[in-house]
This record gives C-alpha cells, structure tokens and sequence, in this order.
C-alpha cells in the first residue's frame, strides 16, 4: 500500500476496531441465555428489522418491541436495554494509537459506522469519542449504510478530501473492499499491531 498524496483524514469503523461489537451475534446469543429467549426467532426477528434500526428510521424502543417485547416478559425493556449498553468495551490501545496519530500528523478523523442511534450516542460518550473524533458519518444519522457508496461518498464530502488522501479501517473485509474501489487507501483490521504497521507503510507514525 503505497500513497502518492499525503494522508488527510482517518475514516475509521468504531465496531470491531476502536470497541467491541455493540450489540452482535454473540451478543445476542449472551442475552437469549440471561433472558430466557429462543435465539433463532431472535435472530429472526433481529435480522428482518435491524436495517431499519441502524438507518435511523426506528427508535430502539420499537425494535426491542419488534425483537423481544413483542409479548410479555418478565423484565422491563429498561433491564433488557442496560444489557445491550453493557455488551460494549473499548480497545485502549487502538483508541490510543488513533488519537495520537490525529495529533501527530494533523489529521481529521471520521466515523464512518452502521449503529443504530441510541446504542451509537451511548458508545460515543461512554468512550469518549467525542473528544478525538471530528464527525460521525454514523448510518442512524445519514440514513446511509455501509455498503452503501454514498455513505463513503458523504464522508469524503465533509471531511473535504481527495479518496487518495484518506485511510479507512474496518474489521469487515467486504467494507474495506467497497471502499478500496473508490480509491482510498484501505486497511482490514485484524489486531493493533498489523494494523500499526500498515498506518506506518503510508507514513503515518509515532515518533
């Protein structure tokens, strides 16, 4: 990976890359057991609404009534809401190394995420990403999802950058292969230290 213009802007996945997956397969699998639910129409349930829910369209109230509360249960959607807040954690050492290579080498940095709007607010300030982050290209506030090129397309429009100028990381290799197409400079991220050497490939290093 070799870049012809200097790097700009990072355009960084949170999930999976920076914390842990909000609210995922396995997740789901850790709240069918606690709360006594059948994961397969769980996953069902979850699978044929949640687009809509990461696209900003559904309040996270209603997708729980849509996955979970769809009948009555034996705990409140307050109790089952505090699990799914709870399932998140941070990566240090991947927040560490964003933020110091954005004030290092001047660089904007931009969320370019699929999280449904509640799960994604309570991460943001949970983690304080709000500290180090220049914008959310989150899919609950643009109505875009990854795939999607457009979502690609806007955060490229806001952060006023050429694709060859950009870095993007994902853990999700069909992401990071849409992405690739458009010309930016991608990296599938997979641990702290393959994805620190392909920042330092394109020059962007700690002293």
């Amino acid at each position: 990976m070799t870049s012809t213009q200097p790097i700009k802007a990072l355009f960084l996945d949170i999930g999976g890359v920076l914390l842990t997956n909000g609210w995922d397969r396995n997740a789901r699998r850790r709240a069918a057991e606690l709360f006594n639910l059948d994961l397969e129409q769980l996953n069902e349930r979850h699978h044929l609404t949640f687009d809509t829910y990461e696209s900003g369209k559904l309040s996270l109230d209603d997708y729980l009534k849509r996955i979970v509360f769809y009948e009555k249960r034996p705990y409140s959607p307050l109790e089952f809401t505090k699990f799914i807040m709870e399932q998140s954690h941070p990566y240090p050492d991947m927040i560490q190394l964003m933020s110091q290579l954005k004030q290092e080498h001047g660089l904007k940095l931009l969320a370019v995420n699929n999280e449904g709007r509640e799960i994604n607010a309570y991460r943001i300030r949970q983690f304080g990403l709000d500290t180090f982050f220049d914008a959310f290209v989150s899919s609950c506030y643009v109505h875009l999802r990854k795939p999607d090129t457009d979502i690609f397309q806007l955060a490229l429009d806001i952060a006023q950058v050429e694709p060859d100028q950009v870095v993007y990381i994902d853990d999700r290799l069909l992401f990071v292969q849409v992405a690739r197409k458009l010309g930016m400079h991608c990296i599938q991220h997979t641990s702290y230290e393959s994805t620190r050497d392909k920042l330092a490939a394109v020059g962007l290093t700690l002293p």
